[in-house]
């Protein structure tokens, strides 16, 4: 049964962010790390769907502001270019702070899709409250942007939580060379299960509404894997 929620823009710390969270009380909280949309209508849709399942979902937001409701992708694969690996861990480890400290959760876990896939396998690295890191088709190209200064690789065999990773075996962004990588560092670690869902035919993003509805095969790998995922959420905030 779907949860009641509530959901708008908040300020944390300096910070903007879209918190949407079930009107009866949880201690299950996941923090959501967008894709290039920034907190567009397909991130707040992402975090309806999660408070929905009685977890309190709080998104970062990489531009501080824009967002594909009122700027073009362009711009915003611009801005990305722009980022500072350690500048955006940091601003994740605020609202983590938050979201234990002022909105009482327990468990606290990570989801990022594309760029925010990446993230989420950094952040599961440099912080140990977490609970879980769920990388939507992590954005880990072949050879890294010049902006990427931690490696994603090395970062992922540092997890010390439960993760689940999803792969569009078409993905166009980063190669079956890359993904087998970072598969081989989740193995490779002595603590913390590990989860790798591989989708042959699905694309890069096939979780993006837009993707979904021009492609079966995207739509048909997000259906199987949403709830798989929820279920993965639910299990290790709990």
């Amino acid at each position: 049964m779907a949860h009641e929620i509530e959901g708008g823009m908040v300020e944390v710390d300096g910070l903007r962010a879209y918190l949407s969270r079930p009107t009866d009380p949880s201690t299950a909280g996941m923090l959501l790390l967008p894709m290039v949309t920034g907190i567009g209508a397909q991130v707040r849709e992402f975090a309806d769907d999660l408070a929905r399942t009685g977890v309190t979902a709080l998104s970062w937001d990489p531009w501080h502001g824009p967002s594909t409701d009122d700027t073009s992708r362009e711009r915003l694969f611009e801005l990305m270019g722009r980022l500072d690996d350690e500048e955006c861990l940091a601003e994740m480890r605020r609202l983590l702070d938050h979201m234990h400290s002022e909105l009482g959760l327990s468990r606290v876990g990570v989801v990022g899709f594309c760029m925010g896939g990446r993230f989420a396998l950094l952040l599961g690295a440099r912080d140990e409250r977490l609970a879980n890191v769920v990388a939507y088709h992590p954005t880990v190209p072949g050879t890294p942007a010049p902006n990427h200064t931690v490696d994603a690789v090395e970062a992922t065999a540092r997890i010390t939580a439960p993760v689940l990773m999803l792969y569009p075996g078409a993905d166009s962004l980063v190669p079956w060379e890359s993904f087998t990588r970072l598969q081989s560092a989740l193995h490779s670690r002595e603590t913390g299960e590990s989860l790798v869902h591989v989708y042959p035919r699905a694309e890069h993003g096939f979780t993006d509404r837009a993707r979904r509805e021009s492609s079966e095969v995207n739509a048909a790998a997000y259906d199987l894997s949403w709830p798989q995922v929820t279920r993965f959420i639910a299990t290790t905030t709990a």
